[in-house]
């Protein structure tokens, strides 16, 4: 069994300064990295200004066990190839074996959330290339803010009573008084803009990201444990915590925590009726 650090764990702020470089050649992938066996990669994990435990991290999850089932078979990366340079990656340090210069790159869940589902880490993986297989990114703008999104533990729970009082589609970038309520729950900018970003359909897991999808699924959704984030007008923002919603259908079951805008009268908030 595969056991996975939350997606929303975070290394250390310093690894946040690295370079992002594109992956150019996934066939070059190193399948057994092994870092932790590798005196030249540990020594440039040190260089590169790790603390013990990040080094560790970098390590563990340099498995290809926790790789994405995209990655992790020959037929899958040759069916994956022509995307793989869609990932934003992050180099961590350079080393060389036998003269031969190789890379650490870190994939962080957060950023990579635009990618197949198969292709989506559940934590923040490590993958060991030659060096010219990751082509540095000139792109001038620093590396994006990603917010893991707003706290839920001290909110109010809900209940989901009518399924199809979801707004799927609603585009809370353009609402106004929608984003007010959001700032009126204490919600820094980033967070703001998770929600805006989560909670659109097409940002949400494959099994319910379009009403098709959905459609079958959505009586299921009473199921989902949600939280309140907000509330305006006729509406109410819920959120969906990853951390409690493990067991749902891998086809609605979130990747990171998730946001849907609901009629009020389509949820219930500590067992009374909205």
């Amino acid at each position: 069994m595969k056991l996975f650090l939350p997606l929303a764990f975070l290394l250390p702020v310093a690894l946040f300064a690295q370079p992002q470089v594109k992956i150019s050649d996934p066939g070059a992938l190193v399948l057994r990295p092994e870092l932790g066996k590798n005196k030249a990669a540990t020594a440039a994990l040190q260089a590169a200004g790790l603390t013990a435990e990040a080094q560790e991290l970098v390590v563990n999850y340099s498995d290809p066990q926790y790789w994405p089932p995209g990655l992790s078979t020959d037929s899958a990366r040759q069916a994956n190839a022509p995307y793989l340079q869609n990932y934003a990656a992050y180099r961590i340090c350079r080393y060389e074996v036998d003269s031969l210069p190789y890379v650490i790159v870190m994939l962080p869940a957060q950023q990579n959330i635009h990618m197949p589902e198969d292709m989506r880490p559940l934590a923040d993986v490590y993958l060991l290339l030659p060096d010219s297989a990751a082509k540095d990114v000139h792109s001038g703008k620093p590396r994006p803010l990603i917010s893991r999104g707003p706290r839920w533990k001290d909110r109010p729970k809900a209940k989901i009573v009518k399924p199809d009082g979801l707004y799927a589609t609603y585009d809370l970038g353009d609402d106004e008084a929608g984003r007010e309520a959001l700032k009126k729950k204490y919600m820094s900018d980033a967070e703001i803009e998770a929600v805006v970003f989560r909670s659109h359909e097409r940002n949400w897991p494959d099994g319910i990201d379009s009403f098709d999808e959905r459609f079958p699924r959505l009586e299921q959704f009473s199921k989902y444990k949600a939280y309140v984030g907000a509330e305006w007008d006729d509406k109410v923002l819920l959120i969906i915590p990853v951390e409690k919603n493990r067991k749902l259908p891998t086809a609605m079951r979130p990747y990171m925590d998730l946001y849907f805008v609901y009629a009020k009268d389509a949820v219930e908030v500590k067992g009374k009726r909205k």
